[in-house]
């Protein structure tokens, strides 16, 4: 019955991968040639918002002098989802950290480089706290302006939409698939599904150990948005030889070390999946059980244990040794 396409590719930072079965609408294209369209659409996507590439829209924002700054739809868009996650994180997932994680060596893309060792990280990891916000709250002082195609902010504040951009980018994809019976959007562990079809043959979303690779189990999904954030992907050794990660303390500018490895959350959209999951780690376990008790979701904590939160089960869940070795 099932005859998706899988269709994997690699864009910003990670595997891209596309699952989309048959179109119910005619002359749709098939689902081959839609995967070699979003393929295009994603790395276009990609290039544009990365703050890597000095000639992207978004470096062109972080470096424009005026207060006022000439944005594309699709700048703006990116902007205001990076402004809305940090309004429904209470400005724990903050865009404007540019500066803190090049301070930790995040300057430039770590595609390809192989992750220091979790393992070795928490076993130095100072004492365990939650985050909190950055009580200067800089991105309240960014402004979208869709009347005028400007974004305004203070000259010299730069934005980083890489976490909440992958999350965009799952929905956006999974828009533009609406006329194929169902069909998954994986942007870097950003997932966004959908489809009439999936009311009858849902998807398993596969949710990873970060100490193991291994899987902890599966969670079923109809349609809707899955993200995970954790420790294991993003993990280096500054110039000082202490351990770093991209998932930052916005009121000290330094990795957090919450008692948390890794949160699985499940939303509406992979967007707010995405904003989930990654308050869900900043805040630690009591935190995290409470953003993820409407939804759901999965939480690993610092020794290796699984706690699963809020209305999910996971299927075929295995047994995972703490601490394991990798």
């Amino acid at each position: 019955m099932n005859e998706d396409v899988d269709y994997t590719f690699r864009a910003m930072g990670s595997d891209v991968r596309l699952l989309i079965g048959r179109p119910f609408v005619p002359r749709a294209p098939t689902p081959l040639d839609a995967a070699d369209r979003e393929r295009e659409f994603v790395l276009a996507f990609a290039h544009r918002l990365s703050r890597f590439i000095p000639g992207s829209e978004l470096s062109a924002l972080n470096h424009d002098q005026r207060s006022a700054v000439p944005a594309s739809d699709l700048l703006r868009t990116a902007v205001r989802a990076g402004l809305w996650a940090a309004e429904r994180s209470g400005g724990l997932v903050d865009p404007t950290l540019v500066p803190a994680l090049r301070r930790n060596g995040y300057a430039k893309s770590m595609d390809g480089t192989v992750p220091a060792s979790l393992r070795q990280a928490l076993g130095t990891a100072p004492p365990r706290r939650p985050a909190r916000p950055d009580p200067h709250a800089r991105w309240r002082r960014i402004k979208v302006d869709d009347k005028r195609g400007m974004i305004v902010r203070p000259p010299g504040l730069m934005l980083d939409t890489g976490g909440t951009g992958k999350g965009l980018c799952a929905d956006a994809v999974a828009y533009r698939l609406g006329a194929y019976s169902r069909y998954v959007v994986d942007c870097g562990g950003d997932i966004a599904v959908g489809g009439i079809g999936t009311e009858l043959e849902p998807f398993r979303v596969e949710v990873e150990h970060p100490l193991t690779g291994g899987s902890i189990g599966s969670i079923l999904v109809t349609r809707g948005g899955v993200a995970t954030s954790g420790l294991n992907v993003r993990i280096w050794r500054d110039r000082r030889g202490r351990f770093a990660h991209h998932l930052l303390d916005p009121s000290t500018g330094a990795p957090a070390w919450t008692g948390l490895i890794s949160v699985t959350a499940v939303g509406s959209t992979a967007l707010e999946a995405e904003t989930l999951s990654k308050l869900g780690l900043l805040l630690g376990p009591v935190g995290a059980r409470k953003v993820l008790g409407d939804r759901g979701g999965v939480i690993v904590h610092d020794g290796g244990e699984v706690e699963p939160v809020g209305p999910i089960e996971l299927a075929a869940r295995a047994a995972i040794p703490a601490m394991a070795e990798r």
